[in-house]
């Protein structure tokens, strides 16, 4: 990426940098996410209170987060406060550079296992960054629903091992199986035999293992059964009981059910 193409951060925006150079008046920084674009920080926005010594504060090579106070395109500069960044701020920042920069890492992984260039890299960063808002989000996705990419139009013998990386390198807060069941009763009781197996469903959720169950009518004969839980073991594990509740409330005798997992 080329300098004029780094583009330029908002006024704002916070922003994780690397500090180059100390002086008495103040640092010069690198922006990082931003190629090519450095940034300064005046004494009197290190910290707050005056500085009697600014290298009691800062050092060079350190990692800090800036807010971005005034960009000055024309002169190719940027104006940056440390002491206008809360601790909470500061933390979640550096924590999504971090998530930014190991998605990086692993779609590289992902591009070696499936024999990309460096090109195509590129090019599949920039197309998973525009569908799902980002990187780190496309892997997060893919480890919580692991049809996120199909269900995006990505197609390719790739995606099998994407999602092998985001499962053993993400952990979700939650992951979702969600499926569709084509029923169709036999007799008259149709109505009632669905609504006792969907009832059945939903009774299979369990508050101590955090798993949330819901069934939806989508227009008969498909209903739809979204499965939350923490990880995928006990997500498998409650979708067993899922099936055998269905099967136990329509039988052959009653009616014809197919389970489609999405």
């Amino acid at each position: 990426m080329t300098e004029e193409e780094a583009g330029w951060p908002d006024l704002g925006e916070f922003l994780v940098c690397t500090i180059t150079t100390v002086k008495q008046n103040g640092i010069y920084v690198e922006l990082d996410g931003y190629p090519g674009r450095d940034g300064f920080i005046f004494i009197g926005e290190i910290a707050s209170g005056w500085v009697k010594n600014i290298k009691s504060h800062v050092r060079e090579g350190q990692r800090v987060v800036a807010k971005a106070l005034k960009v000055r395109k024309d002169k190719k500069s940027v104006e940056l406060s440390i002491k206008s960044v809360s601790d909470e701020r500061r933390r979640d920042t550096l924590q999504r550079w971090k998530n930014k920069q190991r998605a990086g890492q692993l779609l590289r992984i992902v591009g070696e296992r499936s024999g990309w260039d460096d090109a195509k890299v590129t090019l599949m960063h920039s197309e998973l960054i525009e569908t799902f808002g980002g990187l780190y989000t496309a892997f997060e996705e893919t480890a919580i629903e692991n049809n996120a990419l199909a269900n995006e139009g990505f197609e390719g013998d790739w995606i099998s091992i994407f999602i092998e990386i985001a499962i053993e390198n993400i952990i979700p807060e939650f992951v979702n199986i969600r499926a569709v069941a084509n029923i169709q009763i036999h007799g008259s009781e149709g109505i009632e035999a669905i609504r006792k197996a969907l009832t059945a469903v939903e009774k299979c959720s369990s508050k101590s293992a955090e798993v949330e169950i819901a069934a939806y009518y989508d227009g008969a004969p498909e209903y739809r059964i979204e499965l939350q839980a923490p990880d995928w073991e006990v997500a498998e594990s409650h979708w067993e009981l899922v099936e055998a509740a269905i099967a136990e409330n329509i039988g052959d005798e009653i009616g014809v059910v197919e389970i489609s997992r999405r």
